[in-house]
């Protein structure tokens, strides 16, 4: 037979359990989480991440099988290190607990570390893609690393064998002033300063703009030694890369060891394999220069000689066919003798000849006599100069004071001459006073006559005439015509007297 309860029974077993209000079973849940699981680690994939206006985040953990909440407040999120992301896999650590609002459990998440390496490679291959898509690994924003840097800025740990090996190699191969940026390489606050170590010497006042009490880097090297890709993360951050693709000073790069790469290899304008690369990277060998100088200087001290050897070889085959100045000089000295000794005999000859022929032909100017002389002592003297001007020096020297000397002697020899044109001028006008003294004019002043026939021959003799022919007679004052009535019979006419050369027959008569 059935069980059947009385009637009451069931409200009366139902008035034992206690009775709790929604909010009250939610904080006694809340209590009773957070107090089994005050701290916990949970692994899972970062899913659906939003960002409110407050700077809180809110994301999902989840795996194959379940889904929890996660929170990470404002002030939280610079701590984490990790950049909230869909996808990731973190393990993340917090405070497990409850939201009455919506009858939740989450956890308060106040750290995240990446899940195992292959998330970490996921995490930076992501980062990379993005970094350089925007740029910032784009090799025509590399500038070239100085030659010979005055000033080498390291950022790294003081304390570790980095910085020792840099200033141990730099000493080695050329001693320079360097400038140490403390920073912490690994962990939480790694990236932050290394960012602002590289900003810092950018921000340094350059030797252009005046400088400041710490001179502005040439170069900059971001050294750390080798370690785990998890040891080396802080030189994946953004942060970083960012830093190290705005600055204006040359960066090298020289972070883990040769295998290890990181994303401010990227950014850097160089990557040095270890620090010690880095420092080779930054100077030059300073002997290495020294022997380049010397053999430079050898191979210039080479070509001046063979230059100079070669030109003066130029020079001597110039000289050669160019002649010695001093035989030019002298040949023109000796015509200008020839031609003065030539212009003296022919003024003497051109006053005999003018003095000869006064009366048969019209005297020439003296004055156009010597202008022609002059003109050509001044088409010698312009040749002589002409030449002289050729050479340089000493005999350019002692051309111009053979000019001189031939200056003064085309003025004495103009002189000369003037001297003697003035006496030849006397002797013609004394000859020329004889010759008037001497001739007819003043015989018909005397009462004769000068009796020519019809051609102007002079009559010599009555014998010369014949009866009816014309004649002139001309008297001191003037002439008449006249023809002969009586002339003496078969006389036989004169033959008439040969022409002088001189032009005779002109104006001055013959006395016989």
């Amino acid at each position: 037979m059935d069980n059947l309860d009385p009637p009451g029974a069931a409200g009366a077993a139902v008035s034992n359990v206690p009775e709790f209000s929604v909010s009250e079973l939610s904080f006694a849940l809340k209590r009773e989480i957070e107090t089994a699981f005050p701290r916990v680690r949970v692994r899972g994939e970062i899913s659906q991440p939003s960002f409110p206006r407050s700077g809180h985040c809110y994301f999902r953990l989840k795996d194959e099988n379940a889904v929890i909440d996660g929170v990470a407040w404002k002030g939280t999120i610079p701590r984490l290190g990790i950049k909230i992301e869909e996808g990731l896999e973190v393990i993340a650590t917090g405070k497990l607990t409850t939201y009455a609002g919506s009858s939740r459990y989450q956890i308060i998440v106040d750290r995240l570390e990446l899940a195992g390496e292959g998330a970490l490679l996921k995490l930076l291959e992501d980062r990379r893609k993005k970094l350089q898509a925007e740029g910032l690994f784009d090799t025509d924003r590399k500038r070239a690393l100085p030659f010979l840097p005055e000033v080498v800025g390291v950022v790294t740990s003081p304390s570790g064998a980095v910085i020792r090996d840099i200033l141990h190699r730099l000493a080695d191969r050329f001693p320079r002033h360097v400038l140490v940026w403390p920073v912490a390489v690994q962990g939480e606050k790694a990236a932050a300063e290394v960012a602002a170590a590289i900003a810092g010497f950018n921000r340094l006042p350059s030797r252009e703009q005046g400088g400041g009490p710490v001179p502005r880097p040439d170069v900059l090297i971001v050294a750390r030694g080798g370690g785990s890709l998890e040891d080396l993360w802080a030189f994946n951050e953004e942060i970083v890369v960012r830093a190290a693709a705005a600055s204006e000073i040359p960066l090298i790069s020289a972070v883990g060891h040769e295998t290890d790469t990181t994303l401010i290899d990227f950014a850097s304008d160089r990557r040095a394999p270890t620090p010690s690369a880095a420092a080779e990277m930054a100077v030059p060998v300073r002997a290495d220069l020294v022997t380049e100088t010397l053999d430079y200087a050898k191979r210039l001290a080479g070509g001046m000689t063979r230059l100079l050897r070669e030109q003066a070889m130029e020079l001597a085959g110039l000289v050669r066919g160019l002649g010695d100045p001093r035989r030019l000089i002298e040949e023109r000295q000796q015509r200008l003798d020839v031609s003065g000794e030539r212009l003296a005999l022919a003024t003497r000859q051109l006053v005999d000849r003018r003095a000869t022929a006064l009366a048969a032909a019209r005297l020439i100017e003296p004055h156009a006599v010597i202008a022609a002389k002059e003109q050509l002592l001044s088409a010698e003297a312009r040749a002589l100069r002409s030449a002289m001007e050729r050479f340089r020096g000493d005999t350019l020297q002692k051309i111009g004071r053979t000019s001189d000397r031939l200056d003064q002697f085309g003025e004495r020899l103009k002189r000369a001459g003037a001297d003697l044109l003035e006496r030849g001028l006397q002797r013609v006008d004394q000859a020329a006073k004889l010759m008037e003294s001497y001739s007819f004019h003043s015989v018909l002043g005397r009462g004769f006559a000068l009796v020519r026939d019809q051609e102007g021959a002079p009559v010599l003799a009555a014998a010369g005439v014949r009866t009816g022919d014309a004649l002139k007679i001309q008297f001191a004052d003037g002439n008449i015509d006249a023809r002969v009535t009586d002339a003496p019979v078969s006389a036989p006419r004169p033959a008439s007297p040969p022409r002088r050369r001189d032009g005779g027959g002109g104006t001055q008569g013959s006395l016989l």
